[in-house]
C-alpha cells in the first residue's frame, strides 16, 4: 500500500500498535501526515519527545465523543481505528464503559468516517471476538459487525470499511511478555494452565497486515492472518529457563485455547495470499472479482490455536521478543 501523500487517523494512535505505524509511515512515507488520536495527553507528550511534529499530528479525543471524532475525520484519506478497551477484567468489572468505548466508538468513527468522505476505514479486533466468552471479546464482536455492515450506510459514499482480526501481539501492553519478565525478577512465574495456548503476531506483522488490508479491501472483508501458535509453557522456558512455576487455574473470562476462524465462518471465507478472508453475507456484497480467485476452504475448517499447523519453538519465541 502507498500512502505516499496520504493523511492517516489513527484512533488509539498512542498505543502499541500506534506507535509501530507511526514508525513505519516515519519510514517509508516522508510526505504523508499521521493524526495521532487519543485521550492521553501524557503518551502524546511521549510521542511527540519521539517522532517529533514534523508528520505526526496530536489530537487530544476520545472515540465516545461523535463530534470531535467528526472533527478529527475531516480531510482524512483513511482512518484506522485502534482504539479500544482492551484489558478483560476492566471490562469485566466496568461493563457500560466498555460498551461505551468499543461499541459506540466503532459507531461514532463509522460516521464520522462517511460524513467526511473518507476512502477507506480498517478497524483492529482480536480473536477473543470469535465466539467471545468474556465483555472485552463480546464488545468486539459487536464492533466488527458494526464495521462490515457499514458499507451499507456507506453505499452512497466512497467509504469502504473492514477489519483486521489477529492474536496476541508480543510485547505489547497487556501481554504475558512484560508480566513473566516482571516475574523472572522475583525468581517465580504463574501459569494459570499449562495447556494453554496461543496465537503470537509481531507488531510488525500487525502493521503489515492493516497494510495489505489497505491495499486489498473491496470493503466489509474480516483479514486474517496465517501466525504461529505457541505454549505458554514454552514462552516461560524461553523467558525464564529453569525458574520456579506456580499453576494458579484459569481466570475468569479467559480461554484455554484461541479461535481466529470458525467453522461457520470458513463457509464464506477464501485462502488468499498469505491470509485468510471472511467474506461478509448482506445484499450489498457481489461477486466482487479480487475475491473470485481466492481458494475456498474445507468444509469444517476451523482456525484455532491448538489446532494450528504452525508452531514456534522457545528458541523461535526468544528470537521474536522485543
Amino acid at each position: 500500500m502507498d500512502l505516499s501523500g496520504a493523511t492517516i487517523l489513527v484512533t488509539g494512535g498512542t498505543g502499541s500498535f500506534g506507535n509501530a505505524f507511526a514508525r513505519r509511515v516515519t519510514r517509508d512515507w516522508p510526505d504523508a501526515v499521521v493524526r495521532v488520536y487519543s485521550r492521553d495527553e501524557l503518551k502524546q507528550s511521549e510521542m511527540l519527545s519521539r517522532f517529533g511534529d514534523g508528520q505526526l499530528r496530536y489530537l487530544i479525543g476520545d472515540v465516545r465523543d461523535r463530534a470531535r471524532m467528526t472533527r478529527a475525520a475531516e480531510g482524512a484519506d483513511v482512518v484506522i481505528h485502534a482504539a479500544a478497551m482492551k484489558q478483560v477484567p476492566a471490562c469485566e468489572y466496568n461493563p457500560f464503559e466498555a460498551v461505551r468505548t468499543n461499541v459506540l466508538g466503532a459507531q461514532h468513527v463509522i460516521d464520522a468516517a462517511i460524513d467526511a468522505g473518507v476512502g477507506k476505514v480498517v478497524a483492529l479486533s482480536t480473536d477473543k471476538a470469535v465466539n467471545p466468552v468474556n465483555l472485552y471479546g463480546a464488545t468486539k464482536l459487536c464492533a466488527e459487525k458494526i464495521v462490515v455492515q457499514g458499507n451499507a450506510y456507506a453505499s452512497h459514499s466512497k467509504t469502504r470499511l473492514s477489519c483486521v482480526r489477529y492474536g496476541n501481539v508480543v510485547g505489547s501492553r497487556g501481554s504475558v511478555v512484560p508480566v513473566f519478565r516482571q516475574q523472572a525478577s522475583e525468581g517465580r512465574l504463574t501459569i494459570t494452565d499449562e495447556r494453554m495456548t496461543r496465537f503470537w503476531i509481531t507488531l510488525e506483522q500487525a502493521v503489515d497486515l492493516v497494510l495489505f488490508a489497505l491495499e486489498n479491501m473491496v470493503g466489509g472483508e474480516v483479514f486474517i492472518p496465517k501466525i504461529p501458535s505457541m505454549r505458554v509453557v514454552d514462552l516461560a522456558d524461553a523467558m525464564a529457563p529453569g525458574l520456579p512455576r506456580e499453576i494458579i487455574g484459569i481466570r475468569p473470562g479467559e480461554k484455554l485455547h484461541e479461535l481466529l476462524l470458525t467453522v461457520d465462518e470458513s463457509r464464506h471465507a477464501v485462502d488468499s495470499d498469505g491470509v485468510y478472508v471472511v467474506l461478509p453475507e448482506h445484499p450489498w456484497w457481489d461477486d466482487h472479482p479480487r475475491w473470485l480467485d481466492g481458494k475456498p476452504l474445507d468444509d469444517g475448517f476451523v482456525y484455532s490455536s491448538d489446532r494450528n499447523e504452525w508452531w514456534l519453538t522457545p528458541g523461535e519465541l526468544t528470537a521474536m521478543l522485543p
